[in-house]
């Protein structure tokens, strides 16, 4: 069986959840091989082998001091010493990149947004808001696919995860963007948006850049803090926590939307969340329609009463 290259996401050793699906996408293409780049391999192993890895190659941490270009060198060499299947990466502004830098190296096609994949490697894209569901596939070389997180539910199936260490003779084009600082950005108490279990968002009917009413409800359920574009359009909460079509899609077990009214562009990036409960004061608002559970009513009187009522049953 062919194997099944998975750059995998992580923060410091920690695999992250969007890698976990990667993976279980490509076990049903072929045997799934995971490609960690940078330090702390033996940390994230157990997590690779608990959803399939079969192997893990390690490459040099010494590839991150460069911006995009060494990874594509690296994917695509061992696409081609390996005789690859497919090439699987999330999804990420920098990884799409890195996914059309490995294509155009491997002289094959690239697949980017894509929220499903089969065996044939036939990938599904949702357009226009979640409105249109489309196919496609890439018919020369190695496929290269860029999957949206939180877009594949994450299924365990123990595998090897054999560790091989791997090597890329990096060209001096792909050196000429040299990383020469970072910036840790601090991260708070509240779980990454979308790794969160649970994402409280707020909306036009929030009113003001005072997100207090959404950050409190948040806290009481451990949840992350999301935002609508209306929202960060406004300037009211910064762009990296928008959900929607344009920026993160979530997949929580619960997803609350305060003051949002449920246009397709939010919907498309929260629409798969196990259960929806709304607060708004329009009873035609479309989010109601998605919701399992939904309040009419001003979410600054509603949204308080919750907040207190949970903290009451902690």
């Amino acid at each position: 069986m062919a194997e099944v290259l998975v750059l995998v996401d992580h923060v410091d050793g920690q695999v992250k959840k969007v890698t976990t699906e990667l993976l279980t996408a490509a076990r049903r293409i072929g045997e799934p091989a995971a490609v960690w780049i940078g330090d702390g391999a033996e940390t994230g192993r157990g997590t690779l082998a608990e959803y399939g890895a079969e192997k893990v190659y390690v490459a040099s941490a010494e590839l991150n001091d460069h911006v995009v270009a060494p990874k594509a060198e690296l994917l695509a060499k061992l696409a081609q010493d390996k005789g690859a299947a497919a090439v699987l990466v999330s999804a990420t502004a920098e990884n799409k990149e890195i996914a059309g830098r490995t294509a155009v190296k491997l002289g094959s096609g690239v697949l980017t947004d894509v929220v499903d994949v089969n065996a044939e490697v036939v990938a599904e894209h949702s357009i226009f808001g979640g409105t249109t569901i489309t196919h496609a596939r890439v018919r020369t070389g190695v496929p290269v696919v860029a999957v949206r997180p939180n877009s594949v539910p994450a299924e365990a199936a123990s595998g090897a995860a054999a560790e091989e260490q791997v090597s890329v003779e990096v060209s001096d084009a792909a050196k000429t963007a040299k990383v020469v600082e970072r910036v840790h950005e601090e991260q708070g108490e509240r779980p990454e948006l979308t790794e969160a279990a649970i994402v409280v968002s707020g909306g036009r009917g929030v009113g003001s850049d005072d997100f207090s009413v959404v950050e409190n409800l948040a806290d009481s359920l451990g949840a992350a803090v999301g935002a609508s574009r209306a929202a960060v359009d406004s300037g009211w909460y910064p762009n990296q926590f928008q959900v929607g079509q344009t920026g993160k899609t979530v997949s929580p077990n619960l997803y609350v939307a305060l003051g949002i009214s449920g246009a397709i562009q939010h919907r498309a990036g929260m629409q798969t969340a196990k259960n929806i409960v709304a607060i708004n004061k329009d009873p035609e608002a479309p989010i109601f329609e998605l919701a399992d559970f939904g309040v009419v009513g001003d979410l600054h009187a509603v949204t308080p009463q919750l907040t207190e009522e949970i903290n009451k049953r902690k």
